[in-house]
This record gives structure tokens, sequence and C-alpha cells, in this order.
């Protein structure tokens, strides 16, 4: 009777058990659409936009954009001060002595050191890894520990105990940590002075200290999920240290529910040293991944902001923006002349549901990969390892019929893959003539014909026998409405065979990652304010260079221009290496710049700003009106090109 009973009682148990944790939260403060769901929030291996939006609501690096200034200049974080060396390569960081993690434990310069570690390690596989390859010994370290570890592998012998393999793992990784001291240029001086050296000056290198592959972790924590795998001598990084309640960050808010496809929860962290700023205490992200759901569920007051609205009908919703600023023309016009941005605009404005959606330029580009690889996945010869051939699908490509008749966003043809106009000092190259740039059919005809002559010159004089071209693309977001106009004109320019590969978004990024691919959609948004945040994603080897392209010419321009310490003559040489990218070896096309569709009630809603460079900083956010924040209007300086560049009525 007793062993029939246990069963039943442990069943209860956890029922109840079940019910107690998935009790309903009460409501947040401010809740908002993250687009897609967080991948992960280790630090050192995020790389899609939604994970570092909740990244920098969770930490905190040495130093912050400034969000409301329109040089977006780095500004004191966690560090509170520091130094720069007259030669620009040394950095002293003085640490706040309030900063803190969300446990209350001190923030310390080694935190720093341990988190940068990670990042430099191979074992990371990190996707910007190479960010930090500019400080001192780091890119001698990695390759250190890289050869260390073949080494590792081919020393062991068949057979050898389980208990020795684990001994010569330890010994490996003590080696290690005693050959990152000696080597790398980063080290804690103490626990509030944080020293980096850099193997020659980067201008932009506070600027990286602000991007979230940079914030601390903290070292006790993540050392728990650390297994040094005796088999290969790595160290394994496992994920349980990201996840509540365990998660210990030293950013605004503290990580209190992650519950997968379901929703996430964010509370203010007490030990925050800024934390008496915060005007809104907790944070709601209900996983909302559909985006029709998404906007549904703005409408409704299920939240407060969409960082990034993908329904195919945006365009008609941009087109009622545009009805409501001509109904309201005279103030409009009032308001832009005195350098009012978007956001103010709206804010002065009546109150209308149309207003509610906001199209702003971002600092991020629309392309189409090609893999570069001499053989395709199931070992075929691969066409697209041929560069002529890359050029004559780059220029089979209506990229105005995109913008205009499939987006409808105002948001401008691309021919540079770095936004022009975007970083101050740089002179974009002219880009590669395509089938947008003819004014009617016959020049049209003429680079359709340059096109098929650049194939035939390849080898394919016979369109119909080339091999069948995949394009790859993810569900929503109206990738599909593109792939389809690009498939339309290689059929019917280049007379190829076209096949679309449509794929859910994991199954898509994991193809791009490990190259199964022919051809596919891609987007790029920099992180810092430097053109090599564009450039180098094509680096030989870099993490994110997901088409495999290798050009030893490209990869020297690009050293060429890290060393050189004339500002003109370093431009000039990363805009010679755009120019070999994007008019000569196209390992991808541009097709265009971004915009950004959010949505917000501006009379509901102070903090989100139209900057191009802008990153959704959260917790710098103000619900005005309910009463419970202090109702700060935050906008950009004033200045006249913020609404017009977004596709504003005049």
């Amino acid at each position: 009777m007793l062993r029939a009973i246990v069963p039943v009682l442990l069943l209860v148990a956890l029922v109840g058990l079940s019910v107690a944790l998935d009790r309903p939260q009460p409501p947040a403060d401010f809740s908002f659409g993250n687009g897609n769901d967080v991948t992960t929030l280790d630090l050192q291996k995020m790389s899609w936009m939604q994970d570092l939006r909740v990244a920098r609501l969770l930490f905190e690096g040495l130093a912050a954009n400034d969000v409301f200034t329109d040089g977006y200049d780095p500004i004191p974080a966690a560090a509170e001060r520091w130094e720069v060396s007259e030669d620009g390569r040394e950095y002293v960081f003085h640490l706040r002595p309030t900063a803190k993690w969300s446990n209350g434990e001190p923030l310390r310069a080694g935190d720093f050191v341990f988190a940068w570690r990670r990042a430099i390690l191979p074992d990371t596989a990190a996707d910007y890894s190479g960010l930090f390859m500019f400080i001192e010994g780091a890119q001698a370290f990695a390759d250190w520990r890289s050869e260390a570890l073949a080494e590792f592998a081919r020393s062991r012998s068949f057979g050898e105990r389980a208990a020795a393999r684990a001994e010569a793992a330890r010994e490996l990784w003590a080696e290690t940590e005693r050959r990152f001291d000696e080597m790398v240029g980063v080290r804690a001086v103490d626990e509030r002075t944080l020293v980096v050296r850099l193997e020659r000056p980067v201008p932009y290198f506070l600027d990286l200290c602000a991007f979230a592959t940079f914030y601390p972790v903290y070292p006790p924590l993540v050392r728990q999920y650390d297994r040094l795998d005796p088999e290969t001598g790595r160290i394994i990084a496992e994920a349980g240290w990201t996840q509540p309640p365990r998660l210990v960050s030293n950013g605004p808010f503290r990580l209190t529910v992650w519950r997968f496809k379901r929703d996430m929860r964010l509370e203010a962290n007490e030990h925050w040293w800024d934390a008496d700023s915060l005007a809104i205490r907790s944070i709601a992200i209900p996983s909302i991944e559909e985006p029709n759901a998404q906007v549904l569920a703005f409408r409704t007051g299920s939240v407060r902001y969409l960082a990034d609205v993908t329904v195919p009908y945006r365009r008609e919703m941009h087109a009622r923006k545009q009805e409501f600023y001509r109904e309201h023309r005279d103030e409009y016009v009032r308001l832009l002349a005195e350098g009012h941005d978007q956001f103010e605009i709206d804010r002065r404005l009546p109150d209308d549901p149309r207003a509610h959606v906001h199209v702003v330029p971002a600092f991020g580009t629309y392309f189409y990969n090609f893999n570069c690889r001499r053989a395709l996945p199931d070992g075929r010869p691969n066409p697209f390892a041929d560069a002529r051939v890359r050029r004559a699908f780059a220029m089979c490509i209506d990229k105005r019929a995109i913008t205009e008749e499939v987006r409808g966003l105002g948001e401008p043809v691309a021919r540079t893959l770095i936004p022009p106009g975007s970083l101050g000092g740089y002179e974009s190259p002219r880009g590669l003539d395509c089938l947008s740039d003819a004014s009617d059919e016959a020049g049209r005809a003429t680079i359709a014909g340059r096109a098929r002559a650049l194939l035939a010159e390849a080898g394919y004089d016979d369109p119909s026998r080339f091999p069948a071209v995949e394009v790859l693309f993810n569900k929503d977001a109206g990738h599909d409405l593109i792939a389809q106009s690009i498939a339309r004109n290689w059929q019917k320019h280049l007379g190829v065979p076209v096949r679309l590969a449509q794929k859910e978004i994991k199954v898509f990024r994991d193809d791009l990652k490990s190259h199964n691919f022919m051809t596919s959609r891609a987007g790029w948004y920099g992180d810092y304010g430097d053109p090599t945040t564009f450039l180098e994603i094509n680096r030989t080897g870099d993490g994110n260079n997901d088409r495999d392209y290798s050009s030893s010419e490209f990869d020297a321009l690009l050293d060429d221009a890290a060393r050189e310490t004339d500002p003109a003559r370093r431009m000039a040489l990363l805009s010679e290496a755009e120019r070999v990218l994007i008019e000569r070896d196209l390992p991808l096309v541009p097709i265009f710049h971004y915009c950004t569709v959010t949505m917000f009630n501006a009379h509901e809603l102070s903090g989100p700003n139209p900057h191009p460079r802008t990153n959704e900083n959260i917790f710098l956010y103000d619900v005005l009106g309910d009463g419970k924040g202090s109702d700060r209007v935050r906008t950009m300086p004033q200045h006249p090109r913020g609404p017009a560049a977004a596709g504003a009525a005049p």
C-alpha cells in the first residue's frame, strides 16, 4: 500500500512545485517586445541585437556611449575616469568605489581581466574575439593557445588512462593562465585600477569598452560552470551561470525570471552605483516572436515599446504616419525648422495612433552573402568561389525595386557596405553599377549584358547549365519577398535556375555559421564609430565572416590602416579596402541601408532617440505620467537632420 502511495505523493509534490514556480508575476513598471527571444546572456559569446539589448540592462562596461549627444561620445560608466598615454597605447581605468555586483560584492579590476581572457581564448570561439586583438600580446597568446591545444591532441596516445589525460589538461590550463599574465597587456594593478596596453593606437578603443563583449563577468560564478575537457584540453563553458537566480550582474537591473519561449523579468539592481537615477524599477519582456502578435501586444497595451517592428504591412503603417504629418503640415514644418528630432516632434503634435510608428535611419546595411568557399557543402564545385560570378550576380539586382516596391520605408539603396555620411572624415567608394542605376530598359539591358559576359568569362557561357542557385533566408520580416524579387532578377537577366530555401531562424543561423549555403540574406549594424566595424567582418578568419571570404590584399589594407597614424591617410586606406570589397571581389552585395521601425507613444514614453547609432538603453526610459518615474523628457540635441533622414513628410 505504501509503495502505491509514494509515487502519487511525489507527483502531487512536483505539481505543487510547478504551480508555485509558475505563479503570475506582478505587473512590471515597463514592458517591451525584444523582436526575438534572447539566445544567450554569455557576454563573450553574444552577437545578436536582442541579446545585446538585454545585456545593456544587466551589465555595464568601463565606458558607455552618451546616446543623447550627436557625437555618441564615450562617457564614464563602471570606470569613473581614465588616463591615456601620449602615444595612445596605454589606458589606465579607475573603477568607481561604489561599483558593485548585484550580490553586493565590489566590482574589481580583475573581473575585467577574467572576462577579456574568456573572449581572447580560442576555447570560447567568440564572434568578437578579433576586437580584443588590439591588446598587446593578445594575438600571440591566442595563437600559442591554439597551437598548444593542437599539440595536446597530437601527443595523447591511444589507450591513455583518463586520469593521466585529465592531469595533462590541468597542467596545460595552469600554463595557459601563466602565459596570459605574462603575454597579454591587460592587468589589474589593484582592485580598482585596470591597465590596458595596446599593440598600437586605436582611435575607437573607448567605443569598444562600451560594447557588451567587453563587459565584465563575475568570476566566482562563471568558474563553477567552466569544465576542463580531458579529451581536448579545452575549457568548456556551460551556460548555467546565465540563468536566474544564479546570474550575477553589475548593471542597472538584475535577472529574476527567464522562462524559455515565455518571458523574462528584470528588477532594479539596488547595488548599481546609479540606482537612484532609474525611473522604472521592473521590466517585463514577454516572448512574442510572431510579428503580428507583437504589434497587437503594443496596441492592446501589453507592451509599451517594440524594438523592431517586422510585420509585412510596415510600409502601410509608415504611409499612415506620413499622412498624419501632412494633416499637421504647418506645425510639423515649424518644429522641424526649430531642429527638433522626430520623437520630440511627435510628442508636441496631437496624440494619434498613427504617430506611434517611428521609422529612423540606422547604422546598418542589409546585404546578400555569397559563399566564397571552393566547394559547396555537398562537395560540388562552388561557382561563387569566382569573383567574376559574384560580380555578375551583384550587378543583376534591382535594389530600387526592393526599397520602393517591397520595403516602402524610404530606406536608401546601398552601393556601399558602410552607410555614406555616417562617419565623419570617411569618404565612401562609388560602388558597383547594378540594375538600379539604369534609367531605362536599354540601360538595364546593357548592365545585364555585361553581367552575362562575366559569367561567360568564368566558364558559364550557357547560363541554363549553371548550378541551381539556392537562396537561404529565414521566415518573417519580409525576407521572403526580397528573396523572391532577387530570384526573379537572376532568372530574367542571367537565365540561371534559382531555388528559394526558407528556414526557421535557428536553422538559418546554424547554416550561416557552418557556411551551409550558396547565397543568403544577411545584415550588419555597426558596433562602434569607425569604418572597421563593417570592414573587419570580412577579414580572413573573422568570427562574423559567414562568407568565408579571404583576400590577402583586403587584409593588408586593414593592416596598413591599423598602423597608420595620420587620420586622413588611415581613412583613405579603409576606403580603398571597401572599394576592393564592394566593387571588385563582392563576397557580399549591399542592398539597402536600414531604417529601424519601432513602436511607442512619445506622449507616454521618454528615453528613445532617433540617433542612427543609437542603442536601446532601456534603463534610461521613463513612463510619463505613471506617478512612479520622474517624467523626464530625454531628447537629442536639436538638429535638422533627424526626421528628414527618415523620409518624413515635407
